[in-house]
């Protein structure tokens, strides 16, 4: 690792943390409060582990939430392939990756919430945990969990970096402090050039990058019955998804709804918020925009007289890609650098975006270069795009087909590929 002196401005910021040890509890009864945390699992957000390292090796994979919670599964089961002897620790920070990774996670992993960015709990977890490798997944740049770490753990490894224009320039104005975060990690990998670009410039080393670890993710999952159900009360009728939205956005797939109704009396229209809890917020939206609604969350079927199906349940997006032909996938319309468009690609859907898909610029360009993604701005956009995908069939279908394609072609690549970046920066030596 290199020997750059740590500068000031973090140096200050750890000996604040420290004694705002009053203050992150306090966070922390605010964020149960709100639904945030878990209230059995409270502790581990103080670095007190809620069950016993296991013996031997221990591979800790840390992805902040849901989308990297995901990705980190093939890649433990890759890793797992390689260090058969190992155990993974898992840590993610939202309640809803825990739950998904409950389910999930193959049994020699084990799932823990990480802590906060506290000196003392990040000391408390480190001294049980013991990890002989760190590997983070994508944005999580915590002063203290990293600088703790690499004075703990013998290899760590940035993979599927992600750094986002907008936090790019927060970090040229503090360019010490993020070269010297940075140069914790042996290994950079970056899931796309300009993320290489932006974190070769801030590390100012080598930054590697060999494709999206999303990509290896596995098709989401849904319940047969559930899917049949909804199939059964859905019928005949025009149907299209709006999947992972964000406030600002659902009023645009509202108008676009109105724009397409005259022509097809009898459309739904779905929405998926990203945050579930937001469901209340639609149906408030929906019912100012003159439209009938109903909330998966309270159980609601869709009725004859549905024209806005709120899908405001956890871990349920897998139903709602295999009910939908058309997918608008959020996080694009407002900036928020759009969402993964490999999920509804996977799934058999014809895929719709808006301009702002920063978090997957290649991806979102190779998929629109096959032909298996269009971009649309506004709402008279998205009906003019939806409108033609119910109208032509041979259209959607070769859309949905080229997506599929773009999806399955850089999977099994992206994965094999950052997996041997791995385990040739990591020696077998410090695993077994």
């Amino acid at each position: 690792m290199t020997t750059l002196r740590e500068p000031m401005g973090l140096a200050i910021y750890r000996a604040a943390s420290r004694a705002a040890g009053p203050l992150a509890n306090m966070a922390l009864k605010r964020r149960l409060l709100k639904g945030k945390e878990n209230a059995t699992r409270i502790d581990e957000r103080r670095g007190i582990a809620s069950t016993p390292r296991p013996e031997g090796k221990v591979i800790w994979i840390h992805g902040a939430s849901v989308g990297e919670s995901l990705s980190v599964l093939p890649l433990v089961e890759s890793l797992n392939n390689e260090y058969p002897e190992a155990n993974f620790l898992v840590t993610t920070g939202t309640t809803t990756s825990a739950k998904l990774l409950a389910e999930r996670l193959p049994d020699k992993a084990l799932h823990q919430f990480v802590p906060l960015d506290h000196p003392n709990y990040v000391q408390s977890f480190l001294d049980h945990w013991r990890p002989d490798a760190a590997i983070f997944v994508e944005s999580e740049f915590w002063p203290n969990l990293i600088l703790s770490s690499r004075n703990r753990v013998p290899f760590m490894a940035l993979i599927n970096g992600r750094m986002s224009p907008g936090a790019f320039r927060d970090w040229s104005s503090q360019p010490n402090a993020i070269r010297f975060l940075l140069s914790s990690f042996d290994l950079i990998l970056a899931q796309d050039r300009q993320n290489a670009e932006r974190l070769k410039v801030l590390s100012k080393s080598d930054v590697g990058m060999f494709g999206n670890l999303k990509n290896a993710a596995a098709p989401l999952a849904a319940n047969a019955s559930e899917l049949a159900l909804l199939k059964e009360q859905i019928g005949d009728r025009k149907c299209w998804l709006a999947s992972s939205t964000h406030p600002g956005e659902e009023e645009v797939i509202l108008s676009a709804h109105k724009l397409l109704v005259d022509e097809f009396p009898e459309l739904l229209t779905i929405v998926a918020p990203r945050h579930p809890e937001r469901g209340g917020e639609v149906a408030a939206l929906a019912e100012h925009a003159g439209m009938n609604s109903s909330l998966r969350s309270n159980g609601d079927a869709i009725g004859s007289n549905t024209d806005v199906y709120i899908a405001d349940t956890l871990g349920e997006l897998g139903l709602f890609y295999r009910l939908s032909d058309i997918a608008f996938v959020g996080g694009s319309i407002t900036p928020k650098g759009g969402h993964n468009p490999l999920e509804p690609a996977r799934l058999g859907a014809s895929i719709l975006h808006g301009p702002e898909t920063f978090n997957f610029v290649d991806t979102y360009k190779d998929m629109r270069m096959a032909g298996g993604a269009a971009l649309v701005r506004n709402d008279r956009e998205i009906a003019m795009a939806v409108r033609r995908l119910f109208q032509d069939a041979k259209t959607r279908l070769a859309m949905a087909d080229a997506a599929m394609k773009t999806a399955e072609q850089s999977a099994a690549q992206t994965l094999a590929e950052i997996t041997e970046q791995i385990i040739t920066q990591m020696p077998k030596s410090k695993i077994v």
